[in-house]
């Protein structure tokens, strides 16, 4: 029995000692999820378990498989009020924001590296998405609460943003591939470009409805969360393989999948979340150790510079252009802009598209994995440790409720009826009266930050800062005043 016991032993010993490890490290802000890529390098050929491991298939499917299981897992977790607010931002980002990230990347990569626009594209398509995984785990384990609005976009783009970055990497696997311009084969990528989204979008939302219905006519109190849990990742997991034959994007599917079905089953789910909790953990775990194998970070020591300057140009230039474009017509605040381009956090995705090429055999395929690999290490390093210190210093952190004197910091020291007369309020305190004075001031703040409100947006009137300090939905329920000397700037 030694050929399954011993197998098992390390395996074991591995995942055993990252989870430990990075428990720990956490508190120092280093992310778990890094500590998993770097254990399985460890234990890869060039470190201490010397393991040699180069099976890319494998690691395809499971870094598929775990993929799908992490975005049912943030779909059941996303609240579909939340859309209110993050799902225009959120499309434009998962399209054009992840095409152009792409289109400057792979331009910095052509020179850098000395590779052909094809080779330099297909590298800029690769790391051009943000990873539902990363930024799910991240976001939680960053020990600060976000905006709506913020956090919202940034769950929403990187649950709905796989497609793009499928697409671009499929066809420019293609063009590589051939001789010439390979022209012919952009019709029939944008062909399924559509057919990624459509079927996707389709199957996903139909399959949410058909399995809501079942789990409500189970029997039982709900109590049986282990069970339902068990159903849902199969029938998630169906569905994104489903979709996938007939050529939509598993991704959008499972994702919008389970968040139809924590919609619609809203009864069920909450006792099925701490199991699945656990199964996208063990997704993530196995998938960064088992890509951390892949690496042998010899290899990258000739191209590490060069990778460091596209890491770069990614977190510094592409990511912030493309972030700030995207968000423009939307009136976000600058702050809430700088914040979200920060947290374009790179993970599984990209390395797991850096198989593709490996697999099509295009050329220089393992220099792209390579340089793939360095980017993850680096926005896990840099922008992974960093969530909960940028968000406090660009102040879209809202404070605890139950520390007063950070709610004053924010809100001020007042707290308004949200029925009273805007008009009234402006004349007690000496400011400019606006049109409409008998409108309650709730109302009045709604209408004049011209963008969907959320707990913490701020509005300058006068020498006063008037600020959503409570909701209940899309209404506004509580309002702050903050007089001058203490007004938060950039609302």
């Amino acid at each position: 029995m030694d050929f399954i016991n011993l197998p098992l032993l390390a395996v074991a010993a591995v995942l055993f000692l990252s989870l430990a490890l990075g428990v720990f490290s956490t508190r120092a802000g280093f992310p778990l999820l890094l500590v998993f890529l770097v254990a399985g390098a460890l234990a890869g050929e060039d470190g201490p378990g010397g393991y040699h491991f180069d099976d890319f298939a494998l690691s395809f499917w499971v870094g598929n498989v775990a993929l799908a299981v992490i975005l049912l897992d943030g779909g059941l977790r996303t609240s579909f009020s939340r859309f209110r607010t993050g799902l225009k931002p959120s499309l434009l980002l998962a399209t054009f924001g992840v095409a152009l990230t792409a289109a400057v990347t792979g331009v910095t990569a052509m020179w850098l590296l000395d590779l052909e626009w094809k080779q330099g594209l297909l590298l800029g398509a690769i790391v051009g998405s943000t990873d539902a995984a990363a930024v799910f785990a991240l976001l939680e384990r960053s020990g600060v609460m976000l905006n709506e609005r913020v956090s919202a976009t940034l769950e929403i783009e990187s649950g709905m943003n796989d497609p793009m970055a499928v697409y671009l990497t499929l066809a420019l696997i293609a063009t590589a591939a051939e001789s010439g311009t390979g022209g012919g084969h952009w019709g029939d990528a944008g062909l399924s470009l559509l057919q990624q989204f459509g079927w996707g979008a389709l199957v996903g939302v139909l399959g949410g409805f058909a399995v809501s219905a079942f789990v409500n006519r189970m029997p039982g109190d709900g109590g049986d969360g282990g069970i339902v849990a068990l159903m849902i990742g199969a029938a998630g997991l169906g569905v994104f393989a489903g979709t996938g034959l007939i050529g939509g994007s598993g991704f959008l599917a499972v994702y919008l999948f389970g968040l139809i079905l924590a919609k619609r089953a809203a009864a069920r789910i909450p006792a099925a979340l701490s199991a699945m909790d656990g199964y996208a953990w063990l997704a993530q775990a196995g998938m960064f150790l088992l890509l951390g194998l892949l690496v042998t970070p010899s290899a990258l020591v000739t191209t590490a510079w060069p990778a460091l300057g596209v890491a770069c140009v990614l977190m510094f230039v592409a990511r912030p252009l493309a972030v700030w474009l995207c968000l423009a017509p939307f009136r976000f605040r600058p702050h809430e802009v700088w914040f979200i381009a920060w947290v374009g956090l790179r993970g599984a995705v990209p390395i797991v598209l850096a198989i593709f090429p490996l697999i099509a055999g295009v050329s220089r395929a393992m220099l792209l994995f390579n340089v793939a690999f360095v980017v993850v290490l680096a926005s896990l390093l840099l922008q992974g440790t960093t969530i909960g210190l940028v968000a406090r210093r660009l102040r879209v952190a809202l404070p605890s409720g139950a520390n007063e004197r950070e709610m004053r910091a924010v809100f001020g020291d007042f707290s308004l009826d949200a029925n009273a007369p805007i008009g009234s309020i402006c004349g007690f305190y000496g400011l400019p009266v606006p049109p409409e004075p008998d409108r309650p001031v709730a109302a009045w703040l709604a209408t004049a930050l011209g963008r969907p409100p959320v707990v913490g947006d701020h509005l300058r009137i006068g020498h006063a800062d008037l600020s959503v300090r409570a909701m209940e939905g899309p209404r506004i329920t509580a309002v702050g005043l903050k007089l001058e000397g203490d007004a938060v700037a950039g609302g």
